[in-house]
């Protein structure tokens, strides 16, 4: 791999090398953390999980041909060469930053309470069109994740897009100071993490911190639909360029027409005072967010109107996330990935524009703090208010909210079972053929499965 010899990495992650001197100027072949995908010349990181030691592991990947190792703990004299280092968990970013500064790349870096992931594949959609694009694959966005995709990186990719994702204070400049974004996008802040950060003022403070990361002449693009990130001035002497449905964004859509799940389609308009109309391929406002993003950015790295339209229609869908998924009998709105209040509502938008009987298979939303309860109702709330005909709330959480979906609502009906396994077992004689059904919840509740099983129906 480009620069990463054992000497450099020694440097870079400040720690003492043990072993043959006639290997450091040997460059490692890749750099995994998981001691199973150990090949020929690979480096592997000995990051410690909660209840495995991962340097147990360490004579396995010598077996398998590692060329060295980074450990935490001294081995003593070894017949292998190893680096000791005080963190591997943060020797893994000081790897990450030398590989990273070693490619004339520039890099988009994402963050934000909500949409990341799908701003970051509508981003890179978009600018796939005129460059060869290296994004993060899923939500590798942690200070693990994000290291492993830069590793990913070589020497044909022209724009690297890299979520970062955090949910305690401190944690975004531990990646953002690899990641060094030449562009920076905050989708929102809303009220994920809550738990942690407090307030949304909190959310901002740590989120906006990727920013000082930025390189010089970078460029700021916020969400111009948020209320704090709207409010932003001037930071490291860039201006916040913003996108979004109100006056005040410089990239922005009207002529919005919603196409049922099939999508939406709108005009977007760029600052030079071009337009383009187009089809955003699927459905919800908060598609339209994303694809302005993606116009955003697209503009940014000099992409043509043409190329920025042909790279919002041709965006793939994600399982997971905004997924539909057509069956002989059912319409599947897959987003079950993750939630919070704010996605679940938009997932909630979604569905409401489907035709036919519309049913919600919703679970519980994590870390929401001392208030989790009432967000819950407040969602169930909102789906009652939109018309939604069944909700089936899973989880100890989602009692409350379908609670919220049945208090003083005549027309919603909602159920709630205690766990999946509940719910598959009356499934069946709660989903009717032609039934619209929206499967959402937290990462941790792996409503996959239920997925899985309204396709077999």
């Amino acid at each position: 791999m480009k620069n990463l010899t054992l000497e450099n990495i020694t440097k870079a992650c400040k720690g003492v090398y043990h072993g043959d001197e006639s290997k450091l100027g040997r460059e490692v072949g890749g750099v995994v953390i998981d001691s199973r995908k150990v090949q020929k010349d690979y480096l592997f990181v000995a990051i410690d999980g909660e209840n495995v030691n991962a340097h147990q592991f360490i004579p396995d990947t010598i077996e398998k041909g590692a060329l060295c190792v980074i450990s935490h703990e001294d081995l003593g004299d070894t017949d292998f060469s190893y680096i000791l280092v005080e963190s591997t968990g943060q020797a893994l970013l000081d790897i990450a930053k030398l590989y990273r500064d070693s490619f004339d790349v520039k890099v988009v870096g994402i963050t934000g309470s909500v949409g990341k992931t799908s701003t970051k594949e509508m981003i890179a959609s978009v600018v796939a069109q005129k460059y060869k694009v290296h994004k993060t694959i899923g939500n590798f966005n942690n200070e693990w994740g994000l290291p492993l995709t830069i590793f990913e990186l070589n020497e044909d990719h022209q724009v690297a897009i890299l979520e970062m994702g955090v949910n305690h204070f401190g944690e975004m400049r531990r990646l953002s100071s690899v990641a060094s974004p030449d562009i920076c996008v905050i989708t929102n802040i809303g009220v994920a993490h809550l738990e942690f950060f407090k307030t949304r003022e909190g959310i901002l403070q740590e989120k906006s911190k990727m920013i000082q990361d930025m390189k010089d002449g970078g460029t700021i693009i916020f969400n111009g639909d948020d209320d704090l990130l709207s409010q932003a001035g001037p930071i490291k002497g860039a201006t916040p360029i913003l996108f979004g449905l109100g006056d005040n964004c410089q990239f922005y859509a009207d002529n919005i027409q919603p196409m049922g799940l099939r999508g939406t389609s709108c005009t977007i308009h760029l600052p030079d005072e071009s337009s383009f109309e187009c089809v955003v391929p699927l459905p919800g406002t908060h598609m339209i967010s994303n694809a302005l993003a993606g116009a955003a950015v697209g503009y940014t790295l000099h992409l043509t109107s043409e190329e920025i339209k042909a790279g919002i229609e041709g965006l793939p869908s994600i399982p997971g996330r905004n997924n539909i998924i057509k069956t002989d009998r059912l319409i599947i709105l897959d987003d079950c990935y993750n939630a919070n209040p704010v996605s679940m509502k938009a997932a909630i938008d979604v569905l409401d524009m489907a035709i036919g009987r519309k049913v919600a298979v919703l679970g519980n939303m994590g870390e929401l703090g001392n208030n989790e309860k009432v967000l819950h109702r407040e969602v169930g709330e909102y789906a009652a208010a939109h018309g939604i005909d069944l909700v089936c709330g899973i989880g100890h959480l989602a009692k409350e909210l379908v609670d919220g979906a049945t208090n003083g609502s005549s027309s919603t009906r909602g159920l709630w079972f205690e766990n999946k396994a509940d719910f598959l077992d009356a499934m069946k004689d709660l989903i009717k053929d032609g039934d619209n059904v929206l499967v959402k919840a937290s990462h941790g509740m792996d409503l996959t499965t239920i997925v899985e099983a309204l396709k077999n129906i």
